[in-house]
């Protein structure tokens, strides 16, 4: 991994007290952003947006860690995607991931997941 990388941890709540969030340790940013009534899978997909819009144009490599295997499946066009909302968040991930010379959403487990911790 280049020395220049992003890495960011993202996660998503979904339900009554349902948000999403970022932290990216190497620059000491994080995020909260509390939405009510998202379902889990909107509030990972919205954490993944988030954050590939927080570094959008800053011209370095970024990685992306969620515990969401299923969201970075379909992000990473490995499962299909067949709810629309999904579908249609997943289309500006694709568009923002285009911004980037390179871009990396990996799966990790949840008790590795450094933005679970801001999710209570």
């Amino acid at each position: 991994m280049p020395d220049d990388t992003i890495v960011v941890y993202v996660d998503g709540r979904g339900g009554n007290s349902s948000g999403y969030g970022y932290y990216a340790p190497n620059t000491g940013e994080s995020d909260f952003i509390k939405k009510s009534d998202l379902t889990n899978m909107e509030a990972e997909y919205t954490a993944i947006l988030s954050a590939l819009e927080k570094y959008a144009y800053t011209q370095k490599p970024l990685v992306l860690y969620s515990d969401a295997q299923t969201v970075v499946l379909q992000i990473n066009h490995e499962y299909s995607i067949k709810k629309d909302t999904l579908r249609d968040l997943a289309r500006k991930i694709w568009l923002l991931i285009k911004e980037y010379p390179s871009v990396e959403i990996k799966w990790i487990p949840r008790e590795e997941n450094l933005a679970g911790k801001m999710l209570g």
